[in-house]
C-alpha cells in the first residue's frame, strides 16, 4: 500500500511534468535542509546506496535537487522508466517505456538514472549521473531534477536543497544568504512539505539552521524529521541519547542518528556498501545506541521517511483530489472564456463582432438600469453613480446657493434709485427686483452644466468596465475601436446636452414669473417687513443698553434723531449722500461730483425697502432652485443617457459591423493565444491527475 501511495504521488508528478506546466497542487515530498556541508548530500547518497552527488568544497548544492526513488525488484519485469526535470517554478517529470539498452557490463543493469532533458537516455554510470547533475546545475536555474530506479531503495521524493550559508563563496553575490533562505522557504512553507532537518551531531543542537528555520514554519514539530550526522566525530564520552529520547528539542517524527562516509574515506573511494555496514557496526557496538541499534543509520532513516511521507499523503490525498477538481473547473471555466480559435469563415466572424456588439449595449443598458446579474454589494456603480450626481452632488451644491452672498444692501439701495430713474418711486421698484434676481440665476449655469460633465464621465467609466470583459482582451483592436467609437458617440451627444440645459437657466432668466403661486407677493413682503421693523423698534426702546449706533441703524432722518437736520427730513434721498452734504459757508448749493456712491447708514425708508427686496428675491430664487433640480437631471437623461442606451447600438453597427474591417477587429492578442495553449495543456494535467487519484 505504502509504494502505492507514493507512487500515485509520483505518477501525479509526472501529469504536469510531460505536458511542461506548473503543478498547482503542493504534492507531499520530503525536503532536506541543514547548514552548509552539514552532511545532506552524504545522507541522500547512503539512502539511494551509491555515490552520484556533486562533491567540492564550498556549496555543492547550488538549487534544488528534486530526486525520486523507484523501488523495481531486481528480478522482475522491466517496469516503466522515467526521467524528469524541472524549470523554475515546478517539476517537470516524463514517463519513458523504452526497455534498458546499452548497458555497461561492468554496471548493475537494475540501476540506473534519468533526466528528462536527455529523454530515452538511461545512466548506468553513477559517475556520469553526477556530472549531468553538476553540467545541468551551471547551465540553469530554477531546480534539477531526475530519478533513480534500483532494487536497493524505497520508492521516496525527496528534495535537496542549498546549504543555509552566511558568508558568501567566489562569485557569489553579497545577499546569498537572504537569496538561500527565501528559496528554502518556499519549499518548507508548503503544508505538505516534509521537512528533512540536517544536523551535524558535533555541534550544539540549539544552533542548527535547519532546525530553526523548521521551527519557524513547523512550531510544533509535526511534519520535521531531525537527522543527526558525523555521530562518529562526537568528543569521547557524549552521545545523542537525551537529543533522541526529545528531552532538548522535541520533534514528533523524532530524531534518527546516522554515520556518513568522511572526506578521507570518500578520497579514498570507500563504497557506500562499506560504509553502511561500518554505519551498521558502529550502531551495534557502541555503547550508548546498542539497545537502539535498530533505529539508527541510513537503513532505518529510508524506511522512516517512506512511512512517514506514506501516511503524510494518505492523510492529504482527499484534499488533493478537491484541489485537483477546483483547479480543473477553473481552467475549463478560463478555455471557455478564451472561446476557440477563430476560422476563415466571415459569417463566423460577422456573427461573433454582431453577438459582441449587441452583449455591450444590453450590458450598458442593464448597467445604467440597475438590472445587471452583477450588482455590486461593495460600492455604487452605473446609473446609482449618476443617481447620486442627480441627487447629491447637483442638487445640493444648487441648494447650497445664496442669491444675497454676492449681493450687499447698499448695492441695493443703488439699484433702487437707478431702477426709478428720473422720477422716484413711490412703491418698491419692481425693476430692481428684476434686475437682481436675474444676475442670480445666471449663476445656476455653471453647476447645471457641470452636471453634465459629470454624467458625460460616469458614462465613460461604465464603458472602461464593460472593455475589461474577456472578449475584449481576446481582441485589443476590437477593443479600441469601440473605445473610440462608443466615446465619439457621447461627445457628439454632449453638445445638445449643454445647450439644453443652458436653455433650461436662460428661459428661467428671461422671464420672472411674480405670477407663480409660490411666489412671496409685494403686500406679503412688505408685511413681513414692517413687522419686523416695528418689532425691533420695539425691542432697542425698551432695551437701556441699546447703543446709539443700533437706535441710528433705525431712526436714521427720523425727526427724534438729534443729528438730523429736521429741514432734511422729507428728503427722498434720505441719507443717500449724507457723506457729501457739507456745504461751504456763503454757497447755497454745489455741483454734484463726477461719481455718486451710497454712503452713510440707510433710511427707515430704505432699509424697508432693501429689506423687501431680499425677501422677494430668496422666496423667487428658491423656486428656480427647486425647478432647475427637477429639470436639469431630466434634460441630460434626454439628450444624453437615454440616447446613449437607444441609439448606441445602431451606431456601433454602422461602424464596426463592416466585412472588409472583419479580420483586423478580430485579431486576436498574443496574450489569448498563449493563454489558450496553457489552460489547454493545464487541463489535460489536471485530468491525467483526476483519473491518477480516482483510481486509488
Amino acid at each position: 500500500m505504502d509504494a502505492t501511495l507514493i507512487k500515485t504521488v509520483n505518477k501525479l508528478q509526472d501529469a504536469f511534468a510531460t505536458v511542461g506546466v506548473q503543478n498547482p497542487v503542493d504534492l507531499p515530498q520530503i525536503t532536506v535542509i541543514g547548514s552548509q556541508s552539514s552532511g545532506k548530500s552524504s545522507v541522500l547518497e547512503n539512502i539511494v546506496g551509491r555515490d552520484f552527488l556533486p562533491r567540492g568544497t564550498g556549496i555543492v548544492t547550488r538549487r534544488p535537487l528534486v530526486l525520486q526513488l523507484i523501488h523495481r525488484p531486481a528480478t522482475g519485469p522491466e517496469v516503466n522508466g522515467k526521467a524528469s526535470e524541472a524549470d523554475k517554478d515546478d517539476e517537470k517529470v516524463k514517463e519513458n517505456d523504452k526497455p534498458s539498452e546499452g548497458k555497461d557490463p561492468h554496471e548493475n543493469p537494475d540501476e540506473w538514472g534519468e533526466f528528462l532533458h536527455l529523454p530515452g537516455q538511461k545512466f548506468y554510470d553513477f559517475n556520469k549521473i553526477r556530472e549531468e547533475i553538476a553540467k545541468d546545475t551551471e547551465l540553469k536555474t530554477g531546480k534539477n531534477a531526475g530519478k533513480i530506479f534500483s532494487p536497493n531503495v524505497l520508492t521516496l521524493t525527496l528534495v535537496d536543497l542549498p546549504g543555509l550559508t552566511k558568508v558568501p563563496v567566489g562569485d557569489q553575490p553579497k545577499n546569498i544568504e537572504t537569496q538561500i533562505r527565501e528559496m528554502l522557504l518556499k519549499y518548507i512553507n508548503k503544508p505538505n512539505s516534509i521537512i528533512l532537518a540536517v544536523t551535524a551531531a558535533n555541534t550544539d543542537l540549539a544552533n542548527s539552521d535547519g532546525l530553526k528555520m523548521a521551527r519557524e514554519v513547523d512550531p510544533e514539530g509535526s511534519r520535521t524529521i531531525g537527522v543527526l550526522t558525523k555521530i562518529d566525530l562526537m568528543d569521547q564520552g557524549t552521545d545523542v541519547v537525551d537529543i533522541l529520547a526529545g528531552r532538548i528539542i522535541p520533534l514528533r517524527l523524532g530524531y534518527v542518528p546516522v554515520v556518513n562516509r568522511g572526506q578521507r574515506d570518500i578520497e579514498h573511494k570507500k563504497s557506500i556498501k562499506s560504509a553502511l555496514d561500518n554505519e551498521k557496526e558502529f550502531f551495534e557496538n557502541h555503547p550508548s545506541y546498542r539497545s537502539k541499534a535498530q533505529y539508527c543509520g541510513t537503513s532505518y532513516l529510508a524506511r522512516r521517511l517512506n512511512m512517514v511521507l506514506m501516511y503524510h499523503i494518505r492523510s492529504t490525498l482527499p484534499e488533493i483530489k478537491a484541489k485537483i477538481q477546483a483547479a480543473l473547473a477553473k481552467y475549463q471555466l478560463e478555455l471557455n472564456q478564451l472561446g476557440d480559435p477563430l476560422g476563415d469563415s466571415s459569417a463566423h466572424q460577422a456573427n461573433l463582432v454582431l453577438s459582441i456588439i449587441t452583449e455591450f449595449c444590453t450590458e450598458f443598458r442593464t448597467t445604467i438600469d440597475g438590472n445587471s446579474n452583477e450588482l455590486s454589494s461593495f460600492e455604487l456603480s452605473g446609473g446609482a453613480r449618476i443617481s447620486f450626481v442627480f441627487h447629491e452632488l447637483y442638487a445640493g451644491g444648487v441648494k447650497s446657493i445664496d442669491p444675497l452672498d454676492q449681493v450687499k444692501d447698499v448695492d441695493i439701495r443703488t439699484i433702487l434709485y437707478n431702477s426709478s430713474g428720473s422720477s422716484p418711486a413711490l412703491f418698491v421698484a419692481t425693476t430692481a427686483f428684476e434686475v437682481i434676481i436675474k444676475q442670480q440665476i445666471k449663476r445656476l449655469e455653471e453647476p447645471s452644466l457641470r452636471c453634465v460633465t459629470m454624467v458625460y464621465d460616469e458614462l465613460v467609466r461604465i464603458l472602461g468596465q464593460l472593455l475589461n470583459k474577456q472578449f475584449f482582451k481576446r481582441f485589443p483592436t476590437l477593443r479600441e475601436k469601440f473605445y473610440h467609437v462608443v466615446i465619439a458617440f457621447f461627445k457628439k451627444a454632449l453638445n445638445p446636452t449643454n445647450k439644453l440645459v443652458s436653455d433650461l437657466v436662460n428661459m428661467e432668466a428671461v422671464y420672472i414669473n411674480t405670477g407663480h403661486p409660490d411666489f412671496l407677493n409685494g403686500h406679503k413682503a412688505i408685511a413681513l417687513v414692517t413687522d419686523r421693523m416695528s418689532a425691533k423698534q420695539q425691542q432697542a426702546a425698551a432695551d437701556p443698553k441699546a447703543s446709539k449706533n443700533q437706535l441710528a441703524a433705525l431712526q436714521t432722518n427720523n425727526l427724534n434723531s438729534p443729528s438730523a437736520d429736521p429741514n432734511d427730513s422729507n428728503s427722498f434721498f434720505g441719507s443717500f449722500f449724507s457723506g457729501q452734504k457739507k456745504t461751504k459757508k456763503g454757497n447755497m448749493m454745489e455741483t454734484p461730483p463726477p461719481v455718486l456712491k451710497a454712503t452713510g447708514n440707510l433710511s427707515e425708508r430704505e432699509m424697508m425697502e432693501t429689506e423687501v427686496i431680499k425677501l422677494l428675491i430668496q422666496s423667487y430664487y428658491n423656486i428656480v432652485k427647486r425647478t432647475m433640480i427637477d429639470m436639469v437631471p431630466k434634460a441630460i437623461m434626454l439628450n444624453l443617457v437615454a440616447q446613449s442606451k437607444e441609439e448606441l447600438q445602431r451606431e456601433l453597427l454602422t461602424e464596426l459591423y463592416k466585412a472588409d474591417v472583419l479580420d483586423e477587429l478580430l485579431q486576436e492578442s498574443d496574450y489569448t493565444q498563449q493563454r489558450r495553449k496553457e489552460c489547454k495543456k493545464m487541463i489535460e494535467a489536471l485530468q491525467r491527475a483526476d483519473e491518477i487519484v480516482a483510481a486509488v
